[in-house]
């Protein structure tokens, strides 16, 4: 599939992940802010090279930790994807593995990509069973899915496809956002 481009401020945050992920993160992002703080008073201090060496470690462990959230995250909607992997370059997620269908490897990559801070997603999984691919449509103010499935399938009765075709991401037809991204199926 390549490279798919996401809303990197659009995510998680918008009510895709649970409430208790969102308080970890939170104060995840708190401890990170104190961190830097620390670190700017110990560069202050005269010890710049030292907090320049614990900002690049922090750095590097905050990042791991993002991959780590994001796997598990993932490995949550139990999708059928062998030795699935994730590498991060900022806002860059790389993934990898052998998806037994189409759909589970766009939802994998979906699920990664609609993660706040993720701008981009490098897919290079593999398919079992190869089959046509989705188009992907980024949810603008106004959308709805009714909306969406006219310009797609011209016929706005058709929004029930595309909200299964985003299952378990989306839970309410009634509730997606701006600069989520969405799985668009081939339609006969």
């Amino acid at each position: 599939m390549g490279l798919i481009e996401f809303v990197k401020a659009a995510g998680r945050k918008i009510g895709i992940g649970d409430d208790d992920e969102d308080n970890r993160a939170e104060a995840a992002a708190a401890q990170r802010a104190r961190q830097a703080e620390a670190n700017a008073r110990e560069a202050a201090a005269g010890r710049a090279e030292d907090a320049a060496n614990k900002a690049a470690t922090a750095e590097r462990v905050e990042q791991l930790d993002r991959q780590k959230d994001i796997m598990d995250y993932v490995k949550k909607f139990d999708f059928d994807v062998e030795n699935f992997g994730l590498q991060l370059n900022d806002d860059v997620a790389i993934v990898m593995g052998e998806a037994a269908t189409q759909i589970d490897r766009e939802k994998a990559v979906l699920v990664v990509g609609n993660h706040e801070g993720i701008a981009t997603v490098d897919d290079r999984m593999t398919v079992a069973d190869p089959a046509a691919e989705s188009q992907y449509h980024t949810v603008v103010k106004g959308d709805t899915l009714s909306k969406i499935a006219k310009s797609y399938y011209g016929d706005a009765m058709k929004y029930p496809e595309i909200f299964d075709a985003n299952r378990p991401m989306l839970k309410d037809p009634d509730l997606i956002y701006p600069g989520q991204v969405l799985r668009i199926p081939a339609h006969d």
